[in-house]
């Protein structure tokens, strides 16, 4: 007789239940994750016995009058039965147990955690006990030998193991399952059981199919499988007589095998396809109890009846079947038709409702699903020949599989039937929460824990409180407050505390503000919300507090209690956070499937310029996983965490994409422990959190101890040095995108951060370049190049050119040169606006300044004073390695805009460039010129000489200070001149200076009016022939890789030309000057005429002991070279 579905009924909250019958088969007693044990008289019964045992049961067993379970709170308890008197405590773990059996007599259990441990108990001397230590995950489920004499049990590191009890060591050990970390993530639980009485097999659900293994040889005697099942199988159960054997699938698909036959008896589908969880045969007929994983149970009468007889339970079977439900339950019909049970299925029509076009064309597939159409359709020639449907079981389609239901034989006249769906099932909807609490059903329990402070609620027979205790009692003292509305929600700043309550019967849903920084005496207001609105998370920002209901609107307030703005959510919100001016929200924007979220996410800005900056974005999670923390750095970077330990945060600089910074996962030891996050800073890289041994919130008493946890981005290769340094380096990028936001909403910040920042990026991207030219991968240098600053990039040049790898530098030259340009462009038009500002500035007295700047600039002229926008052009086509530190483009500056190159350090618009190497003892002190030109070397700007630090003070008396915020880039003519002049230290170079400056005396202030500059700059006779002859140069001695021998050299040559020549070199350099020069260096004269003879004075005099000053600094850049870790030839 075919098995009968009765309808299916709620038995416990969501979450995993357990199923068996007490000694007698009278009852059918339950267990699930509201801490309840239910006593059923049968599936009818309205009002079961209920008995509380704790927060959370994971598994119960029955036997002799002793109700057994498996507890949250890590311990097994002993209940009387049918009564419910607690009868003491078993054992206990250090975490949840999550299976408990009784063996054959009663006298023993046992019991696996999610510690790795098995323990056997004696029921009636708990204190003889044994411990069995093997598996290296959480274990899964357990099962006694009828004999005593075995025990078997399955964990989440993939092995069934049989151990033997007498003497605690494993007899053996299969490899059957899909490893995992824990119950929560095993595809299946694996619910193992040894055949009754004999106890001569032991069936594992592995995959798809149920293995066998024969006692004491363990070999794999036969596999048990069908091809409607087509997921994996959770559960498996013996009938009393161990002829029969079902097993539970996590689709919800119940099969029920001959063990002898190896014949498929029975199939049942559960009617919303959930996991089959709890699966317990009565011990005396033919019923079979089941739970799923959403708390249901289920009765399945007369299968496979062991005594060959009708059912005798309480259980009552219902004759008349009611196929308007949604799944239409198994079929009456005459097993004789068919020859064999396992050949012939029918389709019950359970799943969805064809038409007859679709079903036609099912059924011209061969395939082992046929359908007896008679009793439905008129029309009879779809019918199909049993020898077909034995030919064809194979050709099954895994789809087609999932429609099975039940061993249905024969199907009588449906009148009616709803259609079910077997595809892709939808994830429940995550609950609000609010970031930082533990959950609601707690009796003591977090409300928020934040970086501000941390609230407790209790709320038990004694007291129902909530208790505020700040971590900074100067903001204020703690506080404790009577909990009298039932408050569930509340938040925490540096001005406030909110709280939130749901609406009752008799009152509204409140919002409570305990203003404590208001400088008034009320300090507390209240707001009602409408009727049937409740609400269900708040946050708190500066000067603002947000609520959000269950109606989709968002309610803005201000901290006193002033409603403001008030908007509509796009779903029902998860959570909210607030920091200064940003709100964050995450709600459900859509239905997840299989097990994923899907959640959107608005950024507002709240300031005075009202901005959203997050459209609701999709959210992204780990797979299957949800979101468990939802806040901000406390620089104010938006984070958030979710279920399996993953910490992200917005990346500002990539177009608000999230970026991976940490797995709390990699950081625990047990695979059920879990890290309970609290806060995280940027600087210093801390995430502070909370370790949980076993669980994945912290209990409030004892008071839990803060952990603070590294970040680390998930780069490749991290465990090489390559690796390494780009996961550093893209680290700090990412945690110091904070300042340039911090910078652009007008806060202030640590300048000297920033610099560090900097120093610590570029440092990492020359270690990078270092280890890729030693590793001949020229390319990969000139990309790292790219991502430099440009004063780092001319350490780069150096770098190439002293390691002879004369290409690549060329490369790194043209790369200089873009860059350059690439500064220049924009910066050029802010100048031509400021023109006539400059002016003013000049004759109200700021020519002084610019003056004094310029002097280290004018100590070569030959190299420095004789560059001019025509040579762009040409340096751009030949761009050679003599070239490389030069930049191209000459951008005017005013009185305090020093023409800087570009570093990338955090630079005002009243500075030249700030060393990204070198962290300035004054956050506001302004790079002057001369310090700049002084350390075009960067290894010497890397340190902080008191020279430099003696020279940079002289030269900016008189400059404006003005916290810097915008890099300026280096003009090319101090960049050119900077390091021309590292070269010229032959005394004979020096007197041609000297004469250059004399000759060209007229045009030489270039700062004293900034913008024509340019036209101001001719080049001497010997640049262009220098330029010309270079490469000849270069050919005769091709060991020449420092510029001052070339420029030696080139002046040797010279001056071997005739005196014809050299004028002609002269006059042809002299012929480019536009008339306007002219005009320009009278104006210059007439300005300050005698400001500039001294200026040229103290330049000639400075030049002519230029030899001596460089020396030193050569010696220095060498010795920094070696200290920066890079091997020269």
């Amino acid at each position: 007789m075919p098995a009968t579905q009765k309808p299916m009924r709620y038995g416990h909250t969501e979450g995993h239940t357990d199923v068996c019958f007490d000694d007698s088969g009278s009852c059918i007693v339950t267990c699930g994750s509201d801490g309840d044990v239910r006593i059923w008289e049968d599936l009818d019964d309205d009002d079961p016995k209920s008995i509380n045992v704790g927060e959370k049961a994971y598994s119960c067993a029955l036997k002799n009058g002793k109700l057994v379970t498996a507890v949250s709170n890590n311990t097994i308890q002993v209940h009387t039965f049918p009564e419910g008197v607690p009868d003491g405590i078993l054992t206990r773990f250090t975490t949840n147990a999550n299976h408990v059996i009784f063996n054959e007599d009663g006298t023993k259990i046992a019991a696996g955690s999610s510690d790795f441990l098995v323990k056997v108990v004696d029921v009636m001397d708990c204190s003889q006990q044994k411990t069995f230590r093997g598996h290296d995950a959480p274990v899964l489920s357990l099962s006694f030998d009828p004999k005593d004499i075995f025990l078997a049990s399955s964990s989440c590191d993939g092995s069934v193991k049989v151990w033997q009890i007498s003497d605690q060591i494993c007899a053996i050990s299969w490899p059957l399952l899909q490893k995992c970390n824990d119950v929560i993530n095993a595809k299946s639980i694996c619910r193992l059981a040894w055949q009754p009485k004999s106890g001569k097999l032991l069936a594992v659900p592995v995959e798809k199919s149920v293995k066998l293994y024969r006692r004491e040889t363990w070999s794999n005697q036969f596999d048990l499988s069908d091809n409607f099942i087509s997921q994996t199988l959770n559960i498996v159960t013996w009938s009393p007589c161990g002829q029969y054997l079902a097993a539970g699938s996590i689709n919800g698909l119940i099969i029920v095998w001959n063990v002898e036959t190896k014949d498929c008896m029975e199939r049942v589908k559960h009617e919303k396809g959930y996991a089959i969880c709890g699966l317990s045969w009565h011990p005396t007929c033919g019923q079979i109890a089941y739970t799923d994983a959403e708390g249901n149970l289920g009765l399945l009468e007369n299968v496979c009846d062991p005594n060959g007889k009708m059912s005798g339970s309480k259980v009552s079977s219902r004759v008349e079947r009611d196929y308007s439900d949604l799944f239409d339950g198994d079929d009456t019909g005459n097993v004789g038709d068919f020859p064999n049970d396992r050949a012939v299925e029918t389709h019950s029509f359970s799943k969805e409702t064809r038409n007859d076009e679709e079903d036609d064309d099912d059924l011209m597939l061969a395939s082992g699903r046929p359908r007896q159409r008679s009793h439905i359709l008129e029309d009879d020639e779809n019918s199909v020949d049993v020898t077909m449907l034995k030919t064809g079981s194979s050709l099954l389609k895994e789809e087609e599989e999932d429609d099975q239901a039940g061993n249905i034989h024969s199907l009588p006249l449906i009148t009616s039937q709803k259609p079910f769906y077997d595809g892709p099932m939808p994830t429940p909807r995550q609950k609000p929460f609010q970031s930082g609490s533990t959950p609601l059903h707690l009796t003591h329990r977090f409300m928020v824990w934040n970086s501000i402070g941390i609230i407790r609620c209790y709320n038990d027979e004694q007291d129902n409180a909530i208790d505020v205790e700040f971590h900074d009692t100067s903001i204020h003292h703690a506080t404790h407050l009577s909990n009298t509305l039932n408050y569930t929600v509340a938040d925490l700043s540096h001005e406030a505390i909110l709280l939130a309550c749901e609406s009752t019967d008799e009152l509204a849903s409140k919002l409570h503000c305990l203003h404590f920084s208001s400088w008034d005496s009320s300090k507390e207001w209240i707001v009602d919300m409408p009727p049937n609105e409740d609400i269900e998370a708040i946050c708190l920002g500066q000067g603002w507090a947000a609520a959000a209901t269950s109606s989709l609107l968002l309610r803005l307030f201000t901290i006193g209690g002033v409603q403001k703005e008030v908007f509509s959510l796009p779903g029902p919100v998860v959570s909210m956070a607030g920091h200064g001016e940003q709100l964050i929200i995450v709600y459900h924007r859509g239905t997840g499937f299989d097990g994923d979220q899907c959640l959107g996410i608005q950024l507002l800005q709240l300031g005075k310029k009202k901005k959203q900056i997050l459209h609701g974005d999709p959210l992204p999670l780990t797979r299957k996983s949800y979101l468990v923390w939802l806040g901000f750095s406390a620089e104010g970077t938006p984070c958030y965490v979710d279920s399996e330990g993953i910490v992200r945060m917005l990346n500002r600089g990539l177009g608000y994409t999230w970026t991976p910074i940490c797995n709390t996962r990699e950081h625990c030891k047990g695979k059920s422990d879990h890290y309970w996050v609290v806060g995280i800073h940027e600087n210093p890289q801390h995430l502070r959190c909370i370790p949980c041994k076993g669980s994945r919130f912290p209990p409030t008493l004892p008071r839990p101890a803060i952990a603070v946890l590294s970040f680390k981005l998930p780069y490749c290769q991290t465990g090489t040095e390559k690796g390494q340094m780009e996961e550093q380096y893209w680290r700090s990028v990412l945690f110091h995108n904070h300042l340039d936001y911090l910078a652009k909403s007008g806060y202030e910040y640590e300048e000297s951060t920033k610099n560090q920042a900097i120093k610590e990026q570029q440092e990492l991207l020359m270690k990078m370049l270092a280890l890729s030219c030693k590793l001949e991968r020229e390319f990969r240098c000139v990309e790292l190049a790219d991502l430099m600053t440009q004063n780092a990039v001319n350490l780069a040049i150096k770098y190439a050119s002293r390691s002879r790898r004369l290409i690549l530098a060329q490369k790194l030259s043209e790369l200089a040169v873009e860059k350059a340009a690439e500064l220049a462009a924009p910066q050029a038009e802010e100048e031509e606006e400021e023109e006539e500002d400059f002016r003013k500035k000049l004759n109200a007295g700021y020519s002084n300044t610019p003056t004094e700047w310029s002097q280290p600039r004018l100590r070569n002229q030959v190299e420095e004073d004789t560059e001019d926008t025509e040579e762009v052009d040409d340096i751009e086509e030949k761009p050679e390695i003599h070239k490389h530190r030069q930049n191209p483009f000459f951008k005017s500056a005013d009185s305090t805009d020093v023409p800087a190159i570009k570093s990338g350090a955090v630079t005002s618009s009243s500075q030249g460039r700030i060393n990204p190497f070198k962290v300035s003892s004054s956050s506001k002190e302004p790079a002057s010129s001369f310090s700049s030109v002084r350390s075009t070397n960067i290894l010497d700007n890397m340190n902080k000489s008191k020279k430099s630090a003696l020279n940079r003070a002289t030269n900016n008396e008189k400059s404006p200070v003005i916290k810097p915020l915008v890099p300026k880039p280096k003009s090319k003519q101090a960049s050119a001149a900077s390091f021309f002049q590292k070269r010229t230290s032959q005394t004979d170079k020096t007197e041609e200076i000297k004469e250059e400056n004399t000759k060209n005396s007229s045009s030489e202030t270039p700062t004293v009016c900034p913008q024509n500059t340019e036209n101001q700059r001719p080049k001497t006779g010997f640049q262009m022939w220098l330029e010309e002859n270079r490469s000849n140069i270069l050919s005769d001695n091709p060991d020449f890789s420092d510029e001052a021998d070339i420029i030696k050299e080139g002046m040797v040559r010279f001056r071997v030309l005739s005196a014809e020549e050299r004028k002609a070199w002269a006059a042809k350099a002299k012929g480019g000057i536009a008339s306007d020069g002219a005009e320009e260096k009278k104006r210059k004269r007439v300005v300050d005429e005698s400001h500039e003879t001294e200026n040229q004075e103290e330049k000639m005099k400075e030049n002519l002991n230029l030899p001596k000053k460089q020396k030193p600094l050569n010696l220095s850049a060498n010795q920094k070279l070696s200290a920066f870790a890079f091997k020269q030839e």
